[in-house]
């Protein structure tokens, strides 16, 4: 006999939804934090072993988030990420195949406060990744600082996050059987802080060195934009040349992140809190772009390659933004 279950209701639905936006949030501001005070004051315990073996471990485990990570496939086809999937939707596209004998360099734009988009359709299978991309590894890039914090560096690697540096990038390009997707988020921490509803500026024109790094391994580079990324989050205004601006600027050059003063709706209400409003976010995925391999690229090569670049991001862009309600008026702006 067959058992079928009844649908949740509506209101259950909505409630799981957030409450996953929710952990998601969480595991950005605070669970880092959670992790490293946990690391330590389980060494003023009983429990002191499960640090000292877990510090053991470190060590010797200490070269696998340069190495490709260690992804965890349960985690990543979690439920929870589907629920979150369907809080804003999130959706991924792709307009063209892309080879499983290849690896691939993917430039997505833009960061967002929290990069929503990337995350979950690179980090999970919540969007149908390996369905629309079969064959296709994904890693995505993320600030190397995280790597460094006990526990919460098994978290992000199970999801298939690799440290923001030159040689994981290389380990995951030079593969030679292919099937590695790369994704790079071009603009990083420093692009967040122009991170509003309607904005459409990307930190993108003296940003060269993913393209430097395709040269060299002789990469097709992808570009893909991901609709809607900067209107989940409101922003407090902090144009260029502000106090608020330059202290933001100071504290990311002596931590490596950027701190945006985000807000958005709250957990019960929808005036004011840290949870991201319901908002559709569509990351669209553009053509390989072939790049001709070459150890020592000159500038005026990567210089070539890079407008190349850009020209093709601005077309993805022009081309899709009418289905996504974005202003015909609107282009992309380079900075």
């Amino acid at each position: 006999m067959k058992v079928e279950f009844a649908p949740l209701s509506v209101p259950l639905q909505r409630r799981l939804q957030t409450a996953s936006v929710v952990q998601w949030v969480f595991s950005f501001l605070g669970l880092a934090q959670c992790c490293t005070a946990a690391f330590i004051a389980l060494f003023f315990t009983r429990f002191w072993l499960v640090s000292a073996l877990y510090a053991a471990w470190w060590l010797i485990d200490r070269e696998k988030p340069s190495k490709g990570g260690r992804r965890i496939h349960i985690l990543r086809n979690c439920i929870v990420w589907r629920y979150m999937r369907d809080y804003f939707p999130i959706t991924l596209m792709k307009t063209a195949e892309l080879d499983p004998r290849q690896n691939y360099l993917v430039g997505f734009h833009p960061h967002g406060v929290l990069a929503a988009g990337a995350f979950l359709n690179f980090c999970t299978e919540a969007s149908g990744f390996s369905i629309l991309f079969p064959g296709i590894t994904p890693h995505l890039m993320m600030l190397s600082l995280w790597f460094r914090i006990p526990f919460f560096r098994d978290y992000v690697m199970s999801a298939g996050l690799i440290p923001s540096d030159k040689e994981s990038a290389s380990y995951v390009l030079q593969k030679p059987e292919g099937g590695n997707l790369l994704a790079i988020i071009v603009g990083g921490a420093q692009e967040a802080l122009d991170a509003r509803p309607g904005s459409f500026t990307l930190l993108l024109k003296n940003r060269k060195g993913f393209v430097r790094l395709a040269i060299q391994h002789g990469t097709p580079l992808v570009p893909a934009f991901s609709f809607g990324e900067n209107d989940v989050f409101d922003q407090v205004k902090n144009p260029k040349g502000s106090w608020l601006r330059r202290i933001q600027h100071r504290l990311q050059q002596i931590m490596g992140i950027s701190l945006p003063l985000f807000h958005a709706r709250g957990i019960f209400q929808y005036s004011f809190g840290l949870i991201p409003y319901r908002r559709p976010i569509c990351t669209v995925v553009g053509k390989p772009i072939p790049v001709q391999k070459k150890h020592r690229p000159s500038e005026e090569e990567v210089d070539q390659v890079h407008q190349k670049y850009l020209n093709e991001l601005s077309k993805l862009f022009e081309k899709h933004k009418a289905k996504y309600n974005v202003p015909e008026d609107s282009h992309l702006e380079f900075i």
